[in-house]
């Protein structure tokens, strides 16, 4: 098993101090700052082990260890402020294609066979540029006839 040595330089420390002394914080970055805080071998720290940073901060020594490798490879900045989220790829269904999506199911079915089925509907609205590319479940969620319980009978 690796064990990753955190030192803080002096400013660092500092740093990790004022987060832990003031100011409105995350959980995380005030859990993050006592966790290498209470981990600093360096010149000014008193080092605690894995374990008894656990125990005090009623957490997992996983949490520990990872936030110790977090400030090893990525770095102070990486390790005390939060990960960016991955941006989401915009929507392809929209009123313009949902409207071309129902006539076209509503339509005659191709030659050959009985009816539309989701995979023909899928390469279809590809064929036609409707879209560059979508998979038949995405087919499949804008023609489903209802979003709300079917199991539910209403009242009244």
């Amino acid at each position: 098993m690796v064990r990753y040595k955190v030192t803080l330089t002096k400013e660092e420390r500092q740093q990790l101090k004022d987060i832990l002394a003031k100011g409105k914080h995350s959980s995380q970055k005030y859990r993050n700052a006592c966790i290498l805080i209470n981990a600093d071998e360096g010149r000014y720290g008193q080092k605690l082990s894995n374990e008894q940073i656990a125990q005090v901060l009623q957490i997992n020594t996983k949490t520990v260890e990872r936030v110790k490798q977090r400030f090893v490879e990525e770095g102070f900045e990486a390790c005390i402020s939060r990960k960016p989220y991955p941006q989401k790829e915009p929507k392809k269904v929209d009123g313009d294609f949902e409207a071309h999506l129902v006539a076209l199911s509503c339509s005659e079915a191709p030659e050959g066979f009985s009816r539309w089925s989701l995979r023909l509907l899928a390469d279809k609205m590809v064929e036609l540029q409707y879209v560059d590319k979508i998979s038949h479940e995405t087919v499949r969620q804008v023609l489903k006839k209802t979003k709300s319980n079917r199991g539910r009978s209403k009242d009244g």
